[in-house]
């Protein structure tokens, strides 16, 4: 999943990116509300973390200009302020939920995967395709009840194969959703993320394969 963060104080921001990552997500960042917008239009985000204060463009704004464009991806906003009105203005103009800041980093992620549990970004934390379990809750994937060591970008990988099985994912939908956006989108790094996968779950009888290569289309995980 892919995340995009908002905020303005460079040291909250880097230890916001490094906690995320840990936990699995792709990450892209910025500092300014203008930059903000621009990415929010150019891509598919799963969520939104957006500081309220921030140069050139404030929270409210950033969310109006969403919202009136169509982007629907969830929007957790950090605020210093905590005042009922500012969160209501905050709500009204398409925010999702609201965290005042100094904040707990187990709160933030509590906040973040109830908002992923909403139905059209999140369809449960356990996926079970014939041995092979992936918990999204503990960021494990289990082969034949054996835990299987898989590098941060294979288990993404895995995992955003395995939210949407049965889907033909194009190679531009992969690298929005599992990438950031300083990869190289003329590299080869998805097929040789895909190899190294279906070696490590057993992916390899072409005649059972589960991730599948859809010729001229892009990869479908077959449930």
């Amino acid at each position: 999943m892919r995340i995009l963060i908002v905020e303005d104080d460079a040291q909250l921001q880097q230890f916001l990116k490094n906690a995320l990552e840990a936990e699995m997500f792709a990450v892209d960042v910025t500092g300014n509300g203008a930059d903000a917008t621009k990415l929010i239009n150019q891509n598919d985000y799963d969520l939104i973390i957006l500081d309220n204060s921030l140069p050139l463009k404030d929270g409210r704004t950033i969310c109006d200009d969403a919202r009136s464009n169509n982007r629907l991806m969830p929007i957790l906003v950090l605020s210093a302020q905590n005042e009922p009105t500012q969160k209501a203005n905050l709500l009204n103009a398409g925010a999702d939920d609201y965290l005042a800041k100094p904040f707990e980093l187990a709160e933030l992620l509590a906040r973040m995967r109830a908002l992923l549990r909403r139905p059209k970004t999140f369809h449960g934390e356990i996926f079970t395709s014939g041995n092979i379990v992936l918990d999204a809750s503990k960021n494990v994937v289990t082969k034949d009840g054996t835990e299987v060591t898989l590098t941060r970008k294979e288990y993404m990988l895995l995992q955003y194969f395995m939210r949407n099985a049965d889907i033909v994912l194009t190679r531009a939908m992969i690298l929005e959703h599992v990438w950031d956006m300083s990869v190289d989108i003329f590299s080869n790094t998805i097929e040789s993320h895909i190899l190294s996968l279906r070696k490590k779950i057993g992916d390899t009888d072409k005649n059972v394969m589960r991730i599948k290569t859809i010729p001229g289309r892009g990869y479908k995980f077959s449930s």
